[in-house]
């Protein structure tokens, strides 16, 4: 028995000192995945970057706006309100063989105490001039103050449009889904409007000529602007006819607006204004009748402080007044601070 475990024992040994010694294996990292960093993207101005792994170019852009208001009834049976809106809007454009291809989505908050709103502002496709979706109409655009009255009602329609631009000019024709607008008693205020649009600039001078069909109520209205830049500021003209009361704009039979926007300095802006009301309708919320026959008329004078604090930075005051022959004069007014990004 010793003299067997004697030679096991050196077998083992044997094979342990014949055995080839080696270091310990080394450790092997994984590679690293390739990190794609955010690009800027030019291609459609300043602030767009490409999303990631796409050759979509995205901005983000929007502001954070704080007013109070004064004047008649402004929250209830009180002549004065205080009130915070945020807004952010997504814009996605991409390079197709029919031009750049856009999305827009608008999201808004307005913010009264502990009441807020959520909406959708604006969202549509926009491709070849080709425009679908929820987006302001043609009549949203006006003068530069804030006391004209160059459009009734809502401006905001789910809307088909195609635009033509080359340069300077445009045209183009709409059809709008008018839900909130003007309706005859004994009617729903759902129905379709046509609108057409021709616009552009030519030297110091741009213009717009515009109209609109309303279908329903069989009456549409012509508004025509122009905008000429004269000594240290640009005059704004404005005029505005009514066939009878119509979605597209039923504050009066007609009316006419002027405007001098004064460029004081590079950060002050003062804008005076007045606009004259033919068959002027008081109460727009409330009017439902079939023409304008019967109604006074109305004047309104107003003037608007624009001061740049900072950039992205501004503060705007308005004041105005308003004397109809058929109602009391009304003074009203708001002051806003609005940071933009």
């Amino acid at each position: 028995m010793n003299i067997r475990m004697a030679l096991l024992t050196s077998a083992a040994a044997f094979a342990a000192a014949s055995t080839p010694v080696f270091a310990a294996d080394a450790i092997v990292a994984a590679e690293p995945e390739p990190v794609e960093y955010v690009r800027v993207c030019d291609a459609y101005g300043t602030g767009y970057f490409y999303i990631p792994g796409t050759e979509t170019c995205l901005k983000v852009s929007g502001y954070l706006r704080f007013e109070v208001y004064g004047g008649p009834n402004e929250k209830d049976t009180s002549d004065w309100n205080a009130r915070t809106r945020a807004q952010v809007q997504f814009t996605a454009k991409s390079d197709t063989e029919y031009g750049p291809l856009t999305g827009v989505i608008v999201l808004r908050n307005n913010g009264d105490n502990t009441s807020t709103n959520s909406t959708l502002d604006s969202a549509y496709i926009d491709i070849a001039g080709f425009r679908a979706g929820l987006f302001y109409s043609w009549w949203d655009d006006d003068l530069s103050g804030e006391p004209d009255v160059l459009s009734s009602f809502q401006t905001l329609h789910n809307s088909i449009r195609y635009q033509y631009e080359n340069g300077d000019f445009y045209a183009g024709i709409s059809v709008d889904e008018l839900e909130d607008g003007y309706y005859k008693d004994g009617e729903n205020p759902n129905n379709v409007g046509v609108a057409l649009g021709v616009g552009g600039k030519a030297g110091v001078v741009s213009y717009q000529l515009i109209g609109g069909y309303d279908t329903d109520n069989e009456e549409g209205a012509v508004r025509g602007m122009i905008f000429a830049d004269i000594g240290p500021g640009t005059l704004g003209l404005a005029a505005v006819y009514a066939s009878g009361p119509n979605s597209y704009y039923s504050q009066s039979e007609w009316t006419v607006a002027a405007e001098y926007a004064i460029k004081a300095t590079d950060k002050w802006t003062i804008t005076p204004e007045a606009q004259y009301f033919g068959n002027y309708v008081p109460d727009l919320d409330n009017f439902h009748g079939d023409s304008f026959d019967g109604l006074g008329d109305a004047w309104n004078v107003g003037i608007t402080v624009d001061y740049q604090i900072v950039d992205n930075l501004y503060a705007k005051a308005t004041v105005d007044y308003t004397d109809p022959d058929d109602a009391d004069e009304v003074t009203k007014g708001f002051f806003r601070l609005q940071r933009a990004f």
